[in-house]
């Protein structure tokens, strides 16, 4: 029923406070990301989008990566605040790189060379179907996130510690972990001003 799934898609949202721990094993956590993959639509279905998990120690090593970055763009004097935020991300339990693959999206430009233009965006588009998808899987299995873009400031540095493949393009970061906050309060703008309709 669409009840239940809307419930689940309310039910989001930002967690900042998260710790290094999970209510599921490390398997279920790939099981989610690996459905996103497959089932998430995309335009043409180019399967454009592209993931990396990284838990425990190498989730640890990517925010030491971004502080270290960060270091080297940050006035010294405003440095403090910074290094707190990354902190925080880093106390989380987990974080999932999310890519997109500039060669597919070129390949699709090539073949449908009308919607050359467009398929960037579609691109994008399917990318953040596939955050939303994982993200509100991983809330309803009772884990926070947290979403975070520290590119291109940190591509150069991930594609190289991990192996990442030059062709995927770094878009987002997904912070997750046990919660150990509240949300904070939601405001809504009128949703006359956002909704209407035609025919009914």
């Amino acid at each position: 029923m669409a009840t239940q799934f809307l419930e689940t898609v309310k039910a989001r949202r930002t967690y900042y406070q998260l710790s290094k721990s999970s209510p599921i094993p490390d398997s279920r956590i790939q099981e989610i990301i690996k459905e996103a993959i497959l089932h998430v639509p995309s335009s043409f279905n180019s399967q454009s989008t592209r993931v990396v998990l990284l838990l425990k120690g190498e989730h640890d090593k990517l925010w030491d990566i971004t502080k270290e970055v960060l270091r080297g763009i940050v006035p010294a004097e405003n440095f403090g605040a910074t290094e707190g935020k990354i902190n925080g991300f880093k106390a989380a339990y987990g974080t999932v790189l999310f890519f997109t693959s500039r060669a597919v999206v070129t390949g699709m430009q090539e073949k449908f060379a009308i919607y050359a233009d467009k398929f960037p965006v579609w691109a994008t588009e399917s990318g953040a179907m596939h955050q939303y998808t994982v993200w509100t899987a991983l809330e309803a299995e009772g884990l926070g996130a947290n979403l975070q873009h520290y590119n291109p400031l940190i591509d150069q540095k991930v594609a190289s510690e991990w192996g990442i493949d030059k062709d995927w393009e770094l878009t987002s970061q997904l912070v997750f972990g046990k919660k150990e906050s509240e949300a904070g309060e939601k405001q809504f703008q009128p949703i006359e001003e956002r909704f209407k309709v035609f025919g009914a």
